[in-house]
């Protein structure tokens, strides 16, 4: 795919699964991405899978290229991980035996019509090798790595001659030490708040502008840095920006903070593909607050749950409610609490019903049918 001139369309989103995945699954999950009109995939190459099978490795490589341009979605390959980046990864005898894995790589995909671009390196700079490293020291680490990085990208290039090269940077900061090397610049951004992130997309204009290149961002929403979704999403349209979201798929290391689809294509968040598909969160002036007694409802809800939880009692006996009628009056009251946005969504009360259906606890089930009804009585303000 010829380089093009601006790269705002891509809406795109990283895929740790790669071509290691089965084709039944990464059909079934390129499908889901489908579903959010994503368009492209950044995937990690492994040259230590490579050097086990290089035939299969290419193989299932281009098997993975094609499958996802009939899908719609071009691809980014990674060629290098700088995240487990090794000083040995740095010398010559690495280097002499990396440029075999990179001929056959380029080679392997350069004619493919999907290919988006070819990504030297993912993060250069977040790896032990930079990061523990001061002063005039990581200098000259940063120097070192930089030096492998043109070299990378002057092999791909002279192997492919069509299809567009970038890096993977960590920051925005990163960038000018090698956009000479690149056809477009690409970082990432998991800063934490409004200001910090337009900080880098102004630096991002400013330096595309001076030499003439259009950049992405080809990594950004995480939950643990107070990235969320609908915010860096934002900044990048008002930008006019390309991005990449780590990651499609909630699973392995990063699962607890990153990924919007469940392997069974249940999400985690309905607010995040509502965020992707460009939907906005009113936050300012002329919010309208959901009314969860509206109709008398909330009073109905704790109305039931006293009524599920009375005990009828006689001499020597006491009646109660079944589990069933207990987990239905609570199922009343959670639902009213969740839609009208009354109660904090990590563990929704509606998941902690289903575990106790599940279980059949019928202590547990009382147990939150009362919480449930208190809470929703003092949401609602009733006496």
């Amino acid at each position: 795919m010829k380089p093009l001139e601006d790269y705002s369309s891509i809406r795109g989103f990283c895929y740790s699964g790669g071509c290691r995945v089965s084709g039944e699954q990464l059909k079934r999950e390129l499908g889901y991405a489908g579903s959010l009109r994503l368009n492209s995939t950044r995937i990690w190459l492994s040259e230590r899978d490579y050097r086990k099978d290089p035939a299969a490795f290419l193989s299932k490589l281009t098997a993975f290229v094609e499958t996802a341009w009939e899908a719609g979605i071009s691809t980014m390959p990674i060629l290098f991980n700088g995240n487990g980046l090794h000083p040995g990864d740095l010398e010559q005898g690495y280097e002499e035996y990396a440029e075999y894995y990179i001929k056959d790589v380029v080679q392997a995909l350069r004619g493919e019509p999907g290919l988006l671009m070819w990504d030297v390196m993912n993060e250069p700079s977040c790896n032990d090798y930079i990061i523990e490293a001061k002063g005039e020291e990581r200098k000259a680490r940063w120097e070192k790595v930089n030096e492998f990085l043109r070299r990378s990208c002057d092999k791909v290039r002279k192997m492919d001659s069509v299809n567009a090269v970038t890096i993977g940077h960590t920051y925005m900061g990163d960038v000018e030490d090698t956009v000479g090397e690149v056809d477009v610049f690409s970082f990432h951004d998991y800063l934490p708040v409004r200001r910090q992130i337009e900080e880098s997309y102004l630096a991002a204009e400013e330096l595309s502008a001076r030499v003439g290149k259009p950049f992405l961002n080809s990594e950004l929403c995480c939950l643990c840095r107070a990235n969320p979704y609908d915010l860096a999403l934002d900044i990048c349209r008002e930008h006019h920006t390309g991005w990449y979201l780590f990651e499609l798929m909630i699973d392995g290391y990063w699962s607890d903070v990153h990924g919007i689809f469940y392997p069974d294509g249940t999400v985690r968040d309905p607010s995040i593909p509502a965020a992707v598909l460009g939907f906005r969160r009113k936050r300012d002036e002329g919010m309208v607050y959901p009314n969860a007694n509206k109709e008398g409802y909330a009073q109905r809800g704790i109305s039931m749950v006293k009524e599920a939880l009375e005990e009828k009692t006689k001499v020597f006996r006491a009646g109660r409610k079944s589990i069933d009628e207990v987990l239905e009056a609570a199922e009343f009251c959670a639902n009213l609490l969740e839609a009208c946005e009354l109660v904090p969504m990590y563990d929704p009360p509606t998941a902690r019903i289903a575990r106790i259906r599940k279980a059949g606890d019928e202590r547990e089930a009382r147990k939150l049918a009362y919480e449930l009804a208190l809470l929703l009585q003092d949401k609602c303000q009733l006496l």
